[in-house]
């Protein structure tokens, strides 16, 4: 039993720094693919003046343009690709600690549970909650504030300056912390429990192994869980928006999570929570799919 422990542990150094890269990789197809669909989310979350995602979008195309799809891309960009590489690492890394424990308790399964898959997709969220919430929190900020004159912020930097500047950095840059990191948890242990629930549905189904389901089931199964993503932990992300575009000092409008989720519910009740769902479930399937199956096939380039 210790042998078959030590054998999946062994090279867990060489194997993190693959996962880490082929996340990063993923990260920047997320960035690429998602960033329009993000911009009109967050302005839904965030504001009353559009009636749908369709007049959202129509509004931003004409008063500010094309490129206003892409506002607040160069954080993400760099953020988000550090982001996706921690996602996996750390998802693999508690995934090869559960093998190695359940390897000594039974030699011969040391497969994990989907629970077990469930904790580590949330271990993954919770690490990557660190990078994550200041990241989104500034790029918030720069798809929120007024176009033109207006504008309160010259870029991510003087964003990042400012922000701290209001009451230092972990309650100005980590306003929404709290909740950021229930989302994060939340999300991705629904994230990598239900595409590993396909895969290995698919790879039983079939008698195959898992290396051998061709590219384009990769990208659906990365697309549909997408979809759990968002649809599992939606209701924090808008509370975490609301608190991430909100005032400082006589400005602020919630005192804390609670407080947040407390007024929302009494200004618009649970469909409140759900504002904005539409575009985000529209992004999520190109998003997610381009996630794994860059992320898949880039471990399969590095490992052969």
């Amino acid at each position: 039993m210790a042998d078959i422990a030590a054998e999946i542990e062994e090279g867990g150094l060489k194997r993190t720094l693959k996962d880490l890269f082929a996340g990063g990789a993923g990260g920047i197809a997320q960035v690429l693919l998602g960033q329009p669909f993000d911009i009109v989310k967050v302005r839904l979350q965030t504001t009353t003046q559009y009636p749908s995602a369709l007049a959202a979008a129509r509004t931003i195309y004409a008063q500010e343009g094309a490129l206003a799809f892409y506002k607040g891309t160069l954080t993400p960009l760099i953020g988000i690709g550090a982001c996706v590489s921690v996602q996996f690492g750390a998802f693999h890394e508690a995934r090869r600690r559960f093998e190695a424990r359940n390897a000594s308790l039974n030699p011969l399964d040391a497969g994990l549970s989907y629970g077990q898959y469930y904790a580590a997709g949330a271990f993954a969220g919770v690490a990557n909650s660190v990078i994550s919430g200041p990241i989104e929190h500034v790029r918030i900020r720069l798809q929120t504030q007024p176009h033109g004159a207006g504008r309160l912020y010259s870029g991510p930097l003087d964003c990042v300056r400012k922000l701290s500047a209001h009451e230092g950095v972990l309650r100005g840059l980590y306003r929404g912390e709290a909740v950021t990191v229930l989302r994060e948890a939340q999300a991705y242990g629904m994230w990598f429990m239900s595409f590993e629930y396909m895969m290995n549905a698919d790879a039983a189904r079939n008698k195959i192994e898992r290396k051998e389901i061709p590219s384009w089931k990769i990208a659906f199964y990365g697309g549909l869980a997408g979809e759990a993503l968002w649809l599992g932990s939606y209701p924090f992300d808008v509370v975490k928006s609301k608190m991430q575009s909100d005032g400082f000092g006589e400005g602020m409008k919630y005192k804390g999570m609670r407080d947040c989720f407390r007024q929302t519910y009494r200004a618009e009740g649970l469909r409140g929570f759900w504002k904005g769902i539409a575009p985000t479930l529209l992004r999520a399937m190109p998003v997610s799919a381009g996630t794994f199956a860059v992320v898949e096939m880039t471990m399969r380039a590095i490992s052969s």
